[in-house]
């Protein structure tokens, strides 16, 4: 029998897409450093679908509805999330899923930290559970997902394969996440490459608009040669749904053991008559596998059709491995036969060098840069740090005050909290480089919020005053040249750095002073081109790193753990001969990117006249 609110839709508009008048849930996600969009909450996405209805080119205040979100303004016109005491931006989405799935419901999947803590899981995955849950499988493998964790619903517990380590898991009801009517809006994604309106070249924008176009090709075709004038077709039902493994139960394990996988479990498969399914759709307005329910189905292919290799898994042939993993993932949901070849591991360190090999950077001085621990200089208080960089307005226009969103007319919405100081709600100032205005009041709000260095930062253009400094711990930095080439500058060598910091305890500008860090996966290896752009790159990577500004200790996005040491913001290239994860070379536009990142910290090439 055909599922309810999917194949049912079909007759209504054009085979595998939906209606325009189809509703969906929206789910506001925001880029980690990591790359995997982490979902705000729904009380948040409710709060940013009333703005975005009232001004599509305002900005959202999300300390308005989640306190634990003071700092972060987003501004629906650069579609990008502001952190007002530390300058960080991050790109954010505007997402779709079906409202049969888990946010429609308002279910929320968490998974508890080392301090007790609870961290909802990725969009996806949460849904991928929530499925598996709902179709009483006894456990679901989510290695396929990129995830090497066993989740047992009989336990309620999440398992680390390779460690073998368990933790406590949660199914939580929360408000449901808001629904929308109509077609999907064009995507609106981080402007990684230049600002001039022109299509990105980054290596994560390439390989998205690739999958996008190869994934709607081989659909388009599918439907064209199998479905024309039909309503039903055969679909092979195998085990494998939404990009996880779900084992049945019949034949399974004892409890609490790891399960076993069945011989010949990927190739077997039972043709059964059955509604098409509708694919999913996300903000890239492409489709795609199910997120919602009925996805494990897959379109049997007719004889003749031939399979298409995924090959050229080492980059030079005119398949990326990265696209090629993500095409034959689509290939198989579009019900394609795939020839896959196992994918290479990246390439994270070059050949073995020598001491004698190892040469000094031209024109860099020195080899290695120390940091020691030691307390950020601070102001008197804050009123004389704000005083130093504005002018008082003394008729203020009717204009929104930015950081608390009251009108500039009026009194700071931090009157009552810091009016003490002795300063005056009403004060209004102007900053003296970009002229933005605001209240005094919420200057010093926000300087109290951050990091206290004596520094500045506009939360309108970004613009620093003062010299920004960070929280990183104190380690070491080394630099030299070795004899070997990054993929797409053959004609150069390479610039390694090695970064170094150990464990220790955190000092007072750190979020639990007296507490210890740990200090994962150091010493760390990054890379440069050895050309010009390249040695800049590194001068103004010194220059961040003596301010402290590389790391940070906070949680981690890929592990969970808190108090730990992360990168703060300026993106690295970790990985030495490739490219498959996202961190190596080719990328054509990283070296503007990173130096971008450094100007966003205050770090431009003018320090380096100084």
């Amino acid at each position: 029998m055909a599922r309810q609110g999917t194949g049912a839709l079909l007759g209504s508009g054009t085979l595998g897409f939906p209606p325009q008048n189809l509703a969906r849930v929206v789910v506001w996600e925001w880029l980690n450093e990591h790359g995997r969009w982490r979902p705000y909450s729904a009380a948040v996405c409710h709060h940013i679908e009333n703005v975005l209805k009232e001004d599509a080119r305002g900005s959202v205040v999300l300390g308005q509805v989640d306190v634990q979100l003071a700092p972060y303004i987003i501004d629906l016109q650069s579609m990008h999330q502001f952190r007002q005491d530390t300058g960080t931006m991050r790109p954010v989405r505007r997402n779709f899923y079906d409202p049969s799935s888990a946010p429609g419901k308002g279910i929320v999947w968490e998974w508890e930290n080392d301090n007790s803590s609870w961290t909802p899981y990725d969009m996806d995955i949460c849904i991928t559970i929530q499925n598996a849950y709902e179709k009483q499988h006894p456990w679901l493998d989510l290695s396929s997902l990129g995830f090497c964790y066993l989740i047992y619903f009989s336990s309620m517990s999440q398992m680390n394969r390779q460690t073998q380590r368990r933790r406590r898991l949660r199914r939580r009801m929360d408000l449901a996440y808001p629904l929308t009517m109509g077609s999907i809006p064009k995507s609106q994604s981080w402007p990684v490459g230049s600002s001039t309106g022109q299509p990105c070249s980054c290596h994560q924008c390439l390989l998205v608009n690739s999958t996008r176009a190869a994934s709607n090709a081989i659909l388009a075709s599918q439907r064209r040669k199998l479905y024309a004038g039909t309503g039903t077709v055969p679909v092979r039902q195998s085990s494998t749904f939404a990009g996880a493994t779900l084992w049945p139960s019949a034949g399974g394990t004892a409890k609490g053991e790891a399960p076993r996988v069945p011989a010949g479990a990927f190739g077997c498969s039972q043709s059964t008559p059955s509604t098409v399914q509708l694919p999913g759709l996300n903000n890239l307005n492409r489709p795609g596998t199910q997120r919602g329910a009925g996805s494990s189905a897959r379109t049997t292919v007719p004889p003749g059709v031939p399979a298409l290799p995924v090959k050229n898994l080492n980059g030079t042939g005119p398949v990326h491995p990265a696209l090629a993993g993500m095409t034959g993932i689509l290939m198989c949901a579009a019900g394609l036969p795939v020839c896959l070849t196992r994918a290479p591991k990246p390439i994270l360190h070059p050949p073995p060098v020598s001491k004698s090999d190892i040469k000094p950077v031209p024109g860099v001085s020195g080899i290695c840069r120390k940091t020691k621990k030691k307390h950020l200089k601070r102001s008197k208080n804050p009123e004389d740090v704000v005083r130093r960089y504005i002018q008082k307005v003394k008729t203020p226009p009717d204009e929104d005050c930015t950081i608390c969103m009251e009108r500039l007319v009026t009194s700071s919405g931090y009157e009552g909290v810091l009016s003490h100081r002795g300063i005056k709600p009403e004060l209004v100032g102007k900053l003296g480089k970009c002229g933005h205005m605001y209240h005094l009041l919420c200057l010093v709000a926000m300087y109290n919020n951050g990091n206290k260095d004596g520094s500045l930062q506009c939360p309108t253009c970004k613009a620093i005053y003062g010299e920004k400094t960070g929280t990183q711990p104190p380690g070491k930095m080394e630099f030299h040249l070795i004899p070997h080439s990054l993929p797409g500058y053959t004609d150069s060598k390479t610039i390694r750095i090695v970064y170094d910091i150990p464990t220790g305890i955190q000092g007072p500008e750190h979020p639990n002073p007296g507490k210890k860090f740990t200090a994962r996966g150091f010493p760390r290896h990054c890379y440069l081109p050895d050309n010009e752009k390249g040695r800049k790159v590194l001068k103004l990577l010194i220059v961040a790193w003596d301010r402290r500004l590389i790391f940070t200790i906070g949680t981690s996005n890929t592990t969970g753990e808190s108090d730990t040491v992360v990168w703060n913001e300026i993106h690295h290239k970790t990985e030495f001969g490739s490219n498959l994860t996202g961190h190596g070379y080719p990328d054509p536009n990283y070296l503007d990117n990173v130096l971008a990142e450094l100007l966003a910290q205050g770090v431009s090439e003018a320090t380096l006249k100084d």
